[in-house]
């Protein structure tokens, strides 16, 4: 019996595994595809009323889809010719850096600088060029995880309720009420605060005079788009801008869009407002949801930021139902009166 115990757990560990090899390379659509059905299920729900879950889900997924199709397309567009201006400002700036009365030491070390990041930033912009058909890949299961998770919303919460165990199923609620709060101020949080940094990006633009109207609105465009990309964020535009003005010789609009962007844009907005939202919404201690955001960032991508503070979340709740169960078992028990000892009148 224990030899056969063995076995099958063998067997399982070894499904588990291989499981876990398939899907590893697509964690990162199926995630967001759950996330963004989450933040579209009031909408769902309202839709359902009168279509049905299917319906409403296929009538919202394909809208998405058709929206966001135009909107990437887009967005590679202007993404190529903004890149491209970034790479031959990098190299530019390099150059300049290179023609100031510098230290024969400083001048070195720019020049092996020089020499070690633009190949690099060239190879990166050339992967990144190659590897469309993945990102195409995973669009698509994007889509599917999106359009299903809206479709079967009601039964998936019915099927990770029904896993809850009986005599621990209180604090499996508290698990998931928490769960719930958290990823409903992360992603508002989230939402809310790309629009602003686009909206910001596009203010400073006009305010220092870096463009015309129509470019100041896709600098805007852009930084929300690049605000959802952890490598990029809206950092890259107000750089790009400040390089740019640096290079014409214009050092006062170099640090003035810096400094606006830095404070304003990204990445302090990120470190600052952003924890204070999702702290407030889902009334949690504000350094808690800075580490989450930051550590769960480093350790696991874009998708680690709203892991992150989810997870320290949970671990706060059970700290607490650990602290409540360690205070019953020591607390004494009220040991039975004895008979009196006195004679009864």
């Amino acid at each position: 019996m224990r030899a056969e115990g063995l076995v099958w757990g063998a067997v399982v560990a070894i499904i588990l595994y291989v499981a876990w090899r398939v899907v590893h390379p697509l964690v990162t659509p199926l995630f967001f595809g759950f996330v963004l059905a989450y933040a579209s299920y009031p909408l769902q729900r309202r839709l359902s009323l009168r279509l049905g879950n299917k319906r409403s889900a296929l009538v919202i997924s394909i809208s998405a889809l058709l929206v966001g199709g135009f909107l990437t397309l887009y967005l590679l567009l202007v993404s190529v010719q903004v890149v491209m201006s970034f790479y031959d400002s990098v190299v530019e700036a390099f150059n300049w850096l290179l023609t100031l009365p510098l230290p024969g030491d400083v001048l070195q070390f720019l020049q092996n600088f020089q020499n070690q990041v633009v190949p690099k930033i060239a190879d990166y912009l050339s992967e990144q060029a190659f590897s469309l058909p993945s990102y195409l890949l995973q669009l698509l299961v994007f889509f599917f995880t999106y359009y299903y998770a809206l479709a079967y919303g009601e039964d998936i919460e019915t099927q990770i309720r029904a896993l809850l165990p009986e005599k621990n199923r209180e604090l499996g609620e508290e698990i998931l009420m928490s769960v719930n709060k958290t990823l409903s101020a992360l992603v508002r949080a989230w939402l809310g605060l790309n629009v602003a940094k686009g909206i910001l990006m596009t203010v400073g633009f006009i305010i220092f005079h870096v463009s015309d109207l129509y470019t100041a609105i896709v600098a805007g465009f852009l930084t929300f788009a690049f605000s959802f990309v952890p490598l990029f964020e809206g950092w890259m535009i107000w750089l790009a801008a400040a390089v740019y003005f640096a290079i014409k010789g214009a050092y006062l609009h170099a640090v003035g869009i810096a400094l606006y962007g830095f404070f304003l844009v990204s990445p302090m907005p990120d470190y600052t407002i952003r924890p204070m939202i999702v702290a407030r919404d889902a009334e949690l201690d504000e350094t808690l949801v800075f580490i989450g955001m930051v550590g769960g960032t480093w350790a696991m991508g874009l998708k680690g930021l709203i892991i992150g503070p989810i997870v320290l979340n949970v671990l706060l709740v059970l700290l607490k139902e650990w602290k409540k169960f360690t205070e019953s078992s020591h607390q004494p028990s009220a040991s039975p009166q004895g008979p009196s000892s006195h004679p009864q009148d």
